[in-house]
Formats: C-alpha cells, structure tokens, sequence
C-alpha cells in the first residue's frame, strides 16, 4: 500500500466529516476530487463505506436525545410517530436504492461532468430556495405529520446521483413544503442515520468477495476522519443556519462545480 494512498484517504475523509451535513454533496466533492488526485477505490467502496465515521458522529452528538426518545417509545405517541415518521422517509431511498445500486456505482459515479453540473444546478436551486419568503408551518421535527416524512423521503431520492446532495435534497424539500430552516437541517440528521446506515450495509454485502486487507485500512483512515470532522460539523450546524440560512453554502456549490469544469477542461 503506497503512503499517498493514505493521504489520499485522509483527505476525503475530512471532506466527508466536512460536508456529509451541509447542502453541498459530500459524494459529489469526494468523487470529484478523488478523480483529480488519481484516488481509486476498489469498487467504489470507499466513498459509501467512510460514511459510517458520519453516522456515528451524529450518533455521538444527538446521543442523550436518542436515548430519551427510544426509553419514551413504549408509551409516548409523540416518540413513536417521530420513529415512523424517520422509518417513512427512509423508504424511498431504500427502495431505489437496491434497484439502481449498480446503474449509480458504475455509472453515475464514474461522470466528473455529471457531478460538476448537479453542484452547479442544485446550487442556484438551493439559492431559490433559500431566497423563498413564506411563513412556516413545521418548526419541530417531533412534530412532523407522516405525509411530511413520506415526501421529504422521496426528495432525498433525488440525492441517488451524485453531486445533488441528500441533505441539500431533504432541506430544500422539507422547506418547500412549509418546514422551518432549522428543523429542516435538524430532521436531515436524523434521517441520515438510517439512509447511510443502510447504504452502507448494503454496500459492504455486495462488495464483501472483493475488498482486501489493505481496502479495510484505506477505509479505516477515512473513517476516522470523517468521524472527527463531522461532530464539529454537527455541533455547529443548526446555529449557523439559523443565522445565515443556506447561501453560504449554495454559492459554494457552484464555485466547486464551476471550478469541477475548469480542471476537467484543462487537466482532463
């Protein structure tokens, strides 16, 4: 194993921990810059697997929160819809995610060109979005009705191409239909634990016969960067939305996909 292949790791596990919770595609940035540095995993895994260090940063942080709400299911209604509610918005996503699991990974993972014009596409969408003066109906994700978790769920499914964000695709359509920005971000959280918990499981099953020895410590490295940037991610995040809301980050989409183009242009 050649030691700029750890670094390479490291690298995109610190922008996964970066940008797995912003509205800016961590799939996106890791692939694209994967493909500038020659960064090559086996089958794809890497960039599905560091996720996991993303997961358990959310799992760190909303620990308490979780626990009190899985002590409260037994017999709080409020605790029980909260968890339908989450399970709903995951189904989509898991759905369309086993039939097209092999059309994303060897296909749409493999189009640098696709993924610059989603970051630019769902950038000016994100600034629309954002830009957007009404009134909220839902500023309390344990408040969310069951058809709002059903129809977040099936805007997250458009996240399956890479470069469109799954937390820019919940937050964007979770505003549209009438959430607040700080519940919107809020409830991405929570329902990325079961959407990457699932990806990768899912992953790992189909990829098990061809990860080796030094595959399992690429991905550590990446984990473990993932998992440390994240918590910082995570911990800030609510608070800067609701001071900033998302332009900051739409702007940075299309600087990326903009800048995505130029080196595709000059370097191939």
């Amino acid at each position: 194993m050649q030691s700029e292949t750890l670094v390479g790791a490291l690298i995109l596990g610190l922008v996964e921990g970066l940008t797995e919770f912003i509205p800016v595609s961590s799939t996106g940035h890791i692939l694209l810059l994967g493909h500038f540095i020659g960064f090559e995993s086996t089958g794809k895994t890497f960039e599905v697997l560091i996720q996991l260090g993303a997961i358990l940063a959310i799992l760190s942080v909303y620990f308490h929160r979780l626990w009190t709400i899985a002590m409260a299911l037994p017999h709080e209604t409020q605790a029980r819809r909260f968890v339908a509610g989450i399970l709903l918005a995951f189904l989509p996503a898991a759905v369309i995610g086993v039939f097209a699991h092999g059309f994303i990974k060897t296909v749409l993972f493999e189009s640098p060109a696709l993924i610059c014009t989603t970051l630019v596409l769902g950038g000016i969408a994100l600034l629309a979005v954002d830009r957007m003066k009404r009134a909220p109906r839902y500023d309390d994700v344990m408040h969310y009705p069951l058809w709002l978790c059903l129809a977040i769920g099936f805007f997250q499914t458009l996240a399956m191409v890479p470069g469109v964000s799954r937390s820019g695709s919940t937050i964007a359509g979770a505003l549209l239909l009438g959430t607040d920005k700080r519940s919107a971000a809020e409830f991405s959280f929570f329902l990325a634990m079961p959407t990457m918990a699932g990806a990768f499981a899912y992953d790992l099953f189909k990829n098990r016969n061809i990860l080796s020895v030094d595959d399992v410590t690429i991905i550590a490295v990446g984990f473990i960067a993932a998992f440390v940037t994240a918590v910082f991610v995570v911990r800030g995040l609510l608070d800067f939305v609701s001071r900033h809301g998302f332009a900051p980050f739409a702007w940075w989409r299309i600087a990326v996909g903009l800048a995505g183009f130029a080196g595709l242009y000059l370097f191939g």
